[in-house]
């Protein structure tokens, strides 16, 4: 598997992990929770568009 595929993976993984952080955080009234979800969802959402701008590079 290239790079690029793996960050992509790896960045989907990490927007649906912060996603839910950030969905308990808020059903649980928990703000640093909320906040920790908003950012692996941010760092997973970078992830996935370097992956997909690798793809273009490699072509």
């Amino acid at each position: 598997m290239n790079p690029s595929t793996e960050d992509q993976i790896k960045g989907k993984f990490h927007e649906v992990k912060g996603e839910l952080k950030e969905k308990v955080g808020k059903f649980t009234s928990n703000p640093d929770l909320t906040v920790e979800g908003q950012d692996e969802s941010l760092a997973g959402k970078v992830q996935k568009k370097v992956g997909q701008i690798e793809k273009v590079f490699e072509k």
